[in-house]
């Protein structure tokens, strides 16, 4: 009778840890699908990240004047440039606050994945690659690739990149420019790939490379900086940068990254988005270039 009763008490408990589990398990995956839902933003808050030291996109200064934006993990430091503007018009229209977090350029893509923050408006391309792992709303804007130099320098009048032979040259790491437009320019001597895009500029400035590759908004940013400089511009002649029209259009349109299947808040920034057209970008990254810092 014994061995009986507890095999009863045995079964009795069997059952109810099987019922725990299976509400646990339940439980579980309602969580899960709540957070794969949401916009991230149910706080009112849009938390965006971008590097603040990519002029005219965005940089770093130490008010609050021309509407710059308190970096949240910067105390005393302040957000300012074409990003920060894009990023006010989105909160503005959904009737969110702003939080700007300044992150390195290798770091955006990893904090919009795991959630760190909810969007990335730092002057990314829309490239296939980055398509993979994150989505894009836009583009917010369209830039042409071109290179700078100095005014005095012998390739200050090259008329198309095969003029460039022989120039000592580098872009930002992990760009279109570092990655597939130097290497296209038969004879250039690649340097080492800079970090940042003042980086960049600060090895044409002191005469570490002959030339740079970017794109068109940094590039007139820089010569609003370094007056010194000149845009060599070849885009719609031969002897411009040569890329089929899908990989062009990918990497000239600049876009705002979202998590993966961040469906919903993708659409809510598709809708301010679309209400711009090119010139209205165009005329908001010429206000970037007039209140960028002269020097970074």
């Amino acid at each position: 009778m014994r061995r009986i009763t507890c095999l009863v008490l045995a079964l009795m408990l069997a059952l109810s840890l099987a019922a725990c589990g299976s509400s646990a398990a339940s439980n579980q995956g309602t969580v899960q699908t709540d957070a794969a839902g949401g916009t991230g933003v149910e706080d009112g808050v849009l938390t965006i990240a971008m590097e603040c030291a990519y002029a005219p996109y965005n940089w770093m200064q130490g008010d609050d004047s021309n509407g710059a934006v308190p970096i949240s993990n910067v105390p005393g430091s302040y957000a300012n440039g074409y990003d920060v503007m894009i990023g006010k018009k989105i909160a503005e229209a959904n009737g969110w606050q702003l939080e700007v977090i300044q992150a390195d350029w290798d770091s955006l893509v990893p904090g919009v994945q795991t959630g760190i923050y909810d969007a990335v408006i730092a002057g990314q391309s829309m490239t296939a690659e980055r398509s993979e792992q994150v989505d894009f709303a836009g583009p917010y804007f369209y830039a042409s690739i071109v290179c700078v130099t100095k005014k005095d320098s012998p390739y200050a009048t090259a008329t198309s990149i095969a003029d460039l032979a022989g120039g000592k040259c580098t872009a930002q790491i992990a760009t279109i420019w570092y990655d597939q437009c130097l290497p296209q320019i038969s004879g250039a001597l690649v340097q080492t790939a800079a970090e940042t895009a003042p980086a960049m500029l600060m090895a044409l400035e002191t005469g570490s490379v002959d030339f740079i590759c970017t794109d068109m908004p940094t590039a007139q940013g820089a010569v609003a900086a370094y007056p010194d400089m000149t845009i060599l511009d070849f885009s719609g002649t031969e002897g411009d940068f040569q890329f089929s029209d899908e990989v062009r259009a990918e990497n000239v349109n600049i876009g705002v990254s979202v998590k993966k299947g961040n469906t919903e808040l993708k659409n809510m920034i598709d809708s301010v988005l679309s209400t711009m057209t090119a010139d209205d970008m165009n005329a908001l990254m010429e206000q970037a270039i007039v209140i960028q810092p002269l020097s970074e």
